[in-house]
């Protein structure tokens, strides 16, 4: 008797223009959400999918509806008040103002340059 398979999907990375912003794990009920607590600026008012305030043009990746938007959405666009991301993501949003990733080269690059001024 052979045991069961464990198979782990990596969580998504959301992207800003091409600057990581989070890793989208689920605690969140939606993309919009997880984007508010990292301080993204995102207009919305229904947070349900029926206005389309928070249409959002989707440079690459692709998500989820949990709920079906009413609102017309391009090939190129989500509401991340009713969905998740399916896979890495990289929205068209301003990273300006957002609690952004910093990768430990950059660190190492800015401490550099810190010793040497």
């Amino acid at each position: 008797m052979s045991s069961p398979t464990l198979i782990f999907k990596k969580a998504p990375i959301v992207s800003l223009q091409g600057q990581p912003v989070l890793l989208f794990n689920g605690q969140q009920q939606s993309l919009l959400e997880a984007l508010e607590i990292k301080k993204v600026r995102v207009f919305s008012e229904c947070r349900s999918g029926f206005c389309g305030a928070c249409k959002t043009k989707v440079l690459s990746g692709s998500v989820t509806y949990f709920t079906e938007p009413l609102a017309a959405l391009s090939a190129d666009e989500c509401l991340p008040c009713c969905c998740v991301p399916e896979s890495d993501l990289n929205l068209a949003l301003s990273p300006k103002g957002a609690d952004t990733v910093v990768h430990p080269q950059a660190l190492n690059a800015r401490a550099k340059a810190v010793l040497v001024d």
